[in-house]
């Protein structure tokens, strides 16, 4: 019995440890069960082919799925052809049209006719793998080659010998490539001289003799060949005489594709023979071998074409008599190609997955998706993102298969698989196996993969799983770790779904231990489930409970007009286009099409009614950015996105500028020229064409030059005569005006530019306060070139600057230069071998204060000049200056020069010189420009700003005055620089409320219209998922309220004026308490509401605190005050100093006995949690001459914005408001805030307790929710009050301080209002007499927290110790006075100087010995 007992014993031992090994064996094995991808594509797949009438062709396709030998598993996959999008049905019976074995469509003989085209079209390969899914071909297309029709036939003609000839031959384009010539019945042997023509017309070019004869064009195809009529080419001889220049063929728009070749048609008839050359833009096309060629006289033959080959070709031919120019656009089309593939992917249901495909081509391809051979439609779990990429959200089992990318464009289509495999939960996602091909790459999408061994248990459901924030489209969740998490740093899922569908999807926390997570890109007003798990290490714990949660509704504005569609007409005018909203939400009630030009910052708006709209009157050859806005009754709706497009081209409306000729030499002339004005060109400048002609003779000759060269050289001329010169731009429009004439003689003889130019004949200086004019003659040697001048200057040395001015120039005004100076001057005439032998000279410039006027060359009256200079009198100066403001920076000055012909035109060498300045007064410096044009155009100058404008000229040493001036604003533009200083603060009794501070941006730009303010507690999150706040532009803080306890908020805000929105501030993060209402919150804030009639514990702080802070010191000016008055009161000092030791004995055990008493009392009737031990009063300052009590913060910010908040206690002082309180007190409760500076106490005098107040004063009014906070901007402007005492408690109003030591009995007179420059103005509460009590506190900072000690400095004075031990002896007596004194203010810590009066002084010793009487009186008591 016992040996049975011990084999079962042994028996289930076995049992226990084989059990865990066999299931971890079979989880292992589960877990390793992901089955590889399949080796699924086509290796062969069909092409576009030309088909014959009758005869077979053949379309090609294979499909790859394994190796049976190496995989005998795998199916072989099944071919189906598609014709049309429609599978072909094809019948065991039809043996015309049958597939081959390896998957080919054969057709054995195509039918075609003109009302019967069975087998032209569009076919697909189709390949099926019943267990795994199907994949389609790239498309290919099938056409049939008609039957040879002649629309045009070769015609009887002949040809002068030298000259070209086309014979015409046009037949259908499909049978171009089998058409051929023949003459005289014989093959004709195509060459350079003949060409056929892409129509297929004949060139005869270069004619000879041996090209007479009859002439036919033939068409051969699997039928009989087509021949045209014959046509008898006669050759001519040639006469002599002139025959005007014309095109036979013109080059004509062409489109092909990169890799193929095209001919350019140009075939020019007229004698003299021209002379043709090809242009593309503006660069002259140069033959080389194996890629450019001209053949047939003209035509241009490109060979492998490549994208840089397209462009805009102009085929310009040129005899002496004439020039003509044809051009055509070359458009080079890339067939799509695909720079990113898409991937295999295993990924587990629920989760979220995106195919990639990038692709490029040209024109740009179209990509749709194919799943398993069907269109994938899109919806809102198949989304198309970027235009090419395949978002499958939330997956389901059905969606594994094959997906397909295919792009098309007009140049071809390509296509790319990919497999999807969904993997069970507890199947771990594998690691990527190797690539299948070289086009395909596997990935795992990332997630929560399975667990292959789990060894151990589940976390349990997370707890308390809550929606913090509820948006339209977004939703945040978060939640509680599980009860138990069996392990540390849990990953998360949420699952979620929209309610009415079945697709689950899933959204994983970016990181361990992280619960939180934000659900983006949600349906406005929809329902929505989440459930949340948690991750360990041994695997996906329990579900939480389902949390359903509904999206807030959006207004109900209309979508974007989809499909928007802009096309330039004309050079003035714009065709838009467009369709109705997908989401309309109502009637569309009209439209608004939105444009501004590009470099403006004006948009215009133009309504339009109907769904299209023509623009017109608008700037030639200028591009436009559009969008469309559609109005319902709720309002304007979603913009479309901005489309840009350019009017079209014309032919400029303006010649060139400032033509100039320059002669050369004996036989050229060098003629230079400026475009046309920008406004002017209408189009892109394709070249220039110079005409010239010799003295009055009619006849031209004309030379054209590229878009970009300024300058030609026109030689070939004859020597000593006169030549006209006149200029054009050309667009691809045609030429526009020409310039007038300009007139130039050619020399004689040839100057000698073989040595550099002799000395200049003379040098004559002029010197003025801050310039020196300076004139000279040339060198004496007129046999050497001279290109220039070089003018060197300096204060002691004339190479300190250096000018070079054009060598027709005698007379030059070197500017900017310092008074009472001695500077060289050094002059040199150059040309292209060097510079000459220089001449120097020196010249002091006149002193600042020179009383001799500016007309008065002293130096002419004793110096006579070795040349004449001209007659100094100032010129007139310009007349009618205005500006015109163009844009945010950019302001265009003209006027008008009543010293210039009416016409208004520069003959001679005189500029002008253009002064601005702004009229802000910290910025006056002047800024100058010249120019010599009646026009300048002054950039950079900043927005918003008002600039004054002024115009001088000058002619050689001649100039004017200013003239008056003009005025002009500069257009706003957005602010570019963010709000500063943000600051948020905590509303004292509501931690659910904060305000926000901030001051205006630097670079405002224009006039603040606006600010909004962005917070969410997620600083990483999109900006379109921060929950906004609008406010106007006139305010500078903000309330937010009902924000989530414990919580961290991030803060931006955004400044907006009229032309738009700035720049978004740092984040600034701000955490809120983590309970409604706590003794520690009440302490450190001090600023809870207690019921009337209860006692406040004597305030003790100060050096003599439990606290131990220091009271504030005040400036050195206070100090010496102090000294001063401790010497006045010398006599009193050792009577106060022993009164006042006895006085502190005795006090302090009555005073603990009152703050005993107190407590109880208080005690008695609230009730707080803690004891009354923990409610610590706040720190107090004392300033001036009264009183006054200030709880410190700790704010970090070194300049804290002052806000209005009155000073309480503790938590037991606070009493209600009597209703019966002044109507006045409600008045100013909305009055304008300033900001108000005041000076603190010289010396740290100790706070004091404070008597009890009489029972007839009213007490003060808290705000509605019973805070003694201070409202903001936003219905939190300071309660003031009256000086107000209750019994019990000491009135927390004050009045703003005069004099530090006035009597604490004695009201104040009406306070001064001071404002320093040394801090930035904040709006705080105007106290405009003693009858307003408040007190300004320092913006609080985080809750709880105090703000450490001023550094303040003491001046070394030896009695002060004394003075204060006098006084905090005073203090004390006066606490214990039974009558009620008023308080005093308390003042901002920003020192501010104060100065006193001797009558004051005086007033105040009287004033101290009546308190010393007083003190006697109670020490005698």
């Amino acid at each position: 019995m016992a040996e049975r007992g011990a084999r079962l014993l042994l028996s289930l031992l076995c049992l226990t440890f084989l059990y865990p090994a066999t299931t971890v064996s079979r989880h292992a094995d589960k877990g390793t069960a992901a089955r590889p991808f399949s080796p699924f594509w086509f290796s062969v797949e069909p092409w576009d082919t030309l088909a014959v009438r009758g005869a077979p062709t053949l379309l090609n396709c294979s499909a790859h799925s394994g190796d049976p030998a190496s995989e005998p598993t795998t199916p072989q996959a099944r071919v189906e052809w598609k014709k049309d999008g429609t599978f072909l049905s094809l019948a065991p019976d039809d043996g015309r049209r049958r597939v081959l074995p390896d998957g080919s469509l054969l057709i054995s003989s195509v039918v075609h006719s003109k009302h019967n085209k069975p087998d032209e079209g569009t076919y697909q390969c189709v390949a099926t793998i019943d267990s795994l899914g199907t994949i389609a071909s790239r498309t290919a297309r099938l056409t049939v080659a008609g039957m040879p029709r002649f629309s045009s036939q070769p015609a009887a003609t002949s040809i002068r010998l030298g000259d070209s000839q086309v014979l015409a031959c046009d037949v259908n384009p499909d049978l171009v490539p089998l058409a051929r010539w023949e003459r005289e019945r014989e093959p004709l042997e195509l060459s350079a001289r003949l060409v056929q023509l892409p129509n297929g017309a004949l060139v005869v070019s270069n004619a000879s003799e041996a090209d007479a004869g009859l002439y036919r064009c033939m068409v051969e195809n699997a039928g009989p060949a087509k021949t045209s009529e014959e046509a008898q080419l006669t050759i001519l001889p040639e006469t002599g005489e002139e025959r005007k220049l014309e095109f036979l063929v013109e080059p004509l728009p062409v489109t092909k594709v990169v890799g193929a070749s095209v001919l350019l048609p140009c075939v020019v008839t007229g004698y003299p023979a021209p002379y043709v050359r090809w242009m593309v833009g503006d660069k002259l096309v140069e033959e080389s071998e194996g890629k450019l060629e001209l053949v047939g006289g003209g035509s241009l033959l490109i060979y492998n074409l490549t994208e840089k080959d397209a462009g805009v070709y102009s085929c310009m031919a040129d005899n002496t008599n004439n020039t003509i120019e044809a051009q055509a656009e070359l458009t080079v089309q890339v067939p799509p190609e695909f720079l990113k593939r898409p991937a295999n992917i295993y990924a587990h249901e629920s989760m979220d997955i995106m195919f990639q495909c990038e692709v490029t081509g040209s024109p740009a391809p179209t990509v749709k998706w194919v799943k398993n051979g069907d269109a994938v439609i899109p919806s809102d779990y198949f989304k198309i993102i970027n235009e090419h990429n395949l978002q499958v959200l939330g997956l389901v089992k059905s969606d594994e298969g094959f997906y397909q990318c295919l792009a098309e464009n007009d140049a071809g289509n390509v296509q790319s698989s990919a497999q999807l495999i969904i993997l069970e939960h507890d199947v771990a996602l594998p690691t990527p196996p190797p690539s299948l091909t070289p086009d395909t790459t596997d990935h795992v999408t990332p997630g929560s993969g399975g667990v292959a061994n789990p060894t151990g248990p589940t976390p349990s459901a997370p707890r308390d799983v809550v929606a913090s924030l509820v948006s339209t489209r977004f939703i945040k969740l978060t939640w509680r770790p599980p009860a138990e998490p069996h392990g540390e740093d849990l990953i998360y899922s949420v699952y979620y779904n929209q309610e009415g569908t079945n697709r689950e999807r899933i959204e994983n926390t970016s990181r361990p231990g992280e619960m939180q997570v934000t659900i983006q890109n949600l349906m406005p007003d929809s329902k929505y489930k989440f459930r949340v798990l948690a991750h360990n290490k041994n695997g996906l714990g329990e579900s939480s409970a389902v949390l359903k949660v509904a999206t807030q509704a959006e207004v109900q504005v209309p979508g974007p007009a989809p499909n928007l569609q802009a096309v330039s007409t004309t050079p003035t005018s714009i065709t838009l286009s467009w369709d109705t909203p997908l989401t309309g939400n109502g009637d569309v009630l009209t439209y608004k099409v939105y444009y501004m030009e590009k470099g403006l910052d004006l948009e215009q708006d133009i309504d339009a009614g109907a769904l299209s709209y023509s623009m017109m009157g608008l700037k030639k050859f200028t591009e436009y950015s559009i969008r469309v806005v559609a109005f319902n009754k709720h309002g304007p709706g979603v913009s479309t996105g901005d489309v840009t497009v350019t009017t079209l081209s014309d032919v400029p409306s303006a010649p060139p500028q400032n033509l100039t000729v320059e002669v050369h030499d004996s036989k050229s002339i060098m003629v230079r020229w400026q475009p046309p004005p920008p406004g002017a060109q209408n189009g892109e400048i394709t070249g220039y064409k110079i005409r010239y002609r010799k003295g009055t003779r009619k006849s031209e000759a004309a030379e054209t030059t590229g878009g970009t060269q300024l300058f030609q050289l026109i030689d070939g001329l004859e020597r000593g005569t006169e030549y006209t010169f006149r200029v054009s731009a050309i667009t691809v429009n045609g030429s526009g005006p020409a310039t007038e004439w300009t007139t130039a003689e050619t020399f004689e003889s040839d100057l000698d530019e073989s040595r550099v130019p002799d000395i200049p004949s003379s040098l004559h200086v002029r010197p003025l306060v801050n310039s020196i004019v300076v004139s000279w003659t040339p060198p004496e040697n007129q046999d050497i070139v001279v290109r220039g001048y070089s003018i060197g200057y300096g204060i002691g040395s004339p190479h300190a600057q250096t000018i070079k001015v054009d060598y027709k120039q005698r007379y030059y005004s070197i500017e900017n230069l310092d008074p009472s100076s001695h500077y060289v001057i050094t002059l040199k005439a150059f040309n292209n071998v060097g510079e000459g032998i220089p001449v120097y000279e020196s010249a002091i410039t006149r002193p600042q204060s020179d009383p001799i006027g500016p007309d008065v060359d002293l130096y002419e009256l004793f110096h006579a000049p070795f040349t004449p200079v001209p007659d100094p009198t100032p010129m007139l100066p310009p007349v009618g200056v205005q500006s015109s403001v163009l844009s945010h920076d950019t302001i265009k000055v003209t006027w008008a020069d009543n010293s210039l012909p009416k016409n208004q035109k520069i003959t001679d060498a005189r500029y002008y010189t253009v002064r601005w300045k702004t009229n802000i007064p910290a910025n006056t410096k002047l800024k100058t420009a010249n120019t010599t044009n009646l026009s300048h155009m002054v950039t950079g100058l900043k927005p918003n700003t008002l600039y004054e404008f002024s115009v001088m000229v000058t002619k050689g040493r001649r100039t004017s005055t200013w003239s008056m001036t003009a005025q002009g604003t500069t257009f706003e533009t957005i602010p570019s620089s963010s709000p500063k200083d943000v600051t948020v603060v905590s509303k004292e009794l509501k931690p659910r409320t904060i305000i926000v501070n901030w001051q205006p941006p630097s670079e405002a730009n224009g006039k603040i219209t606006g600010y909004i303010i962005y917070y969410s507690t997620d600083v990483n999150a999109e900006v379109h998922d921060w929950v906004i706040e609008p406010v106007v532009g006139n305010r500078l803080t903000h309330q937010i309220q009902e924000l989530t306890l414990d919580t961290t908020y991030y803060f931006k805000i955004q400044a907006r004026n009229s032309k738009g929105m700035g720049p978004m501030s740092e984040a600034v993060h701000f955490r809120t308490p983590k309970t409604e209402s706590s003794d520690k919150m009440a302490n450190d804030q001090a600023n809870l509401p207690v019921k009337p009639g209860s006692h406040q514990p004597p305030l003790d702080h100060g050096f003599g605190s439990p606290h131990g802070k220091p009271g504030i010191k005040g400036s050195g000016d206070t100090h010496i005050l102090v000294i001063i008055i401790i010497v006045s009161v010398g006599a009193f000092t050792i009577i106060v100093v022993v009164v006042g030791a006895f006085l502190c004995t005795r006090r302090t055990t009555s005073h603990q006995k009152k703050k005993r008493a107190a407590s109880k009392l208080s005690n008695s009737s609230h009730k707080y949690k803690g004891n009354s031990k923990d409610l610590k009063p706040p720190d107090l300052w004392i300033h001036h001459e009264r009183l006054e009590l200030k709880p410190i913060d700790k704010s970090p910010e070194p300049n804290p914005v002052m806000t209005d908040t009155p000073i309480p206690r503790t938590s037991q002082d606070i009493n209600t408001v009597d209703p019966s309180l002044d109507n006045s007190l409600l008045q100013r409760r909305n009055s304008y805030r300033e900001s108000v500076r005041n000076t603190p106490s010289a010396e740290p005098l100790p706070p004091q307790a404070q008597p009890p107040c009489s029972a007839e004063h009213q007490h003060p009014h808290p705000d509605p929710e019973g805070s003694y906070h201070g409202s903001t901007a936003n219905d939190d402007e300071p309660s003031a009050s009256g000086s107000y005492c209750s019994a019990g408690q000491p009135p927390t109003a004050h009045v703003r301080p005069t004099h530090p030591l006035k009597s604490f009995a004695v009201p104040a007179g009406p306070a001064a209002n001071f404002e320093s420059p040394a801090l930035p103005s904040t709006p705080l509460l105007t106290q405009t007499g003693p009858q307003l009590h408040s007190v300004k506190t320092a913006s609080i900072g985080t809750l709880g927290r105090m703000r450490p000690p001023m550094p303040v400095t003491v001046p070394s004075a030896p009695d002060v110790p004394e003075t204060s031990k006098m006084l905090e002896d005073v203090d004390n007596v006066l606490a214990s006075l039974p009558s009620c004194s008023s308080l005093a203010p308390r003042s901002n810590p920003v020192p501010f100087p104060q100065s006193y009066e001797p009558d004051e002084l005086t007033e105040e010793m009287a004033h101290l010995e009546d308190l010393m009487k007083d003190l006697n009186a109670i020490t005698t008591a």
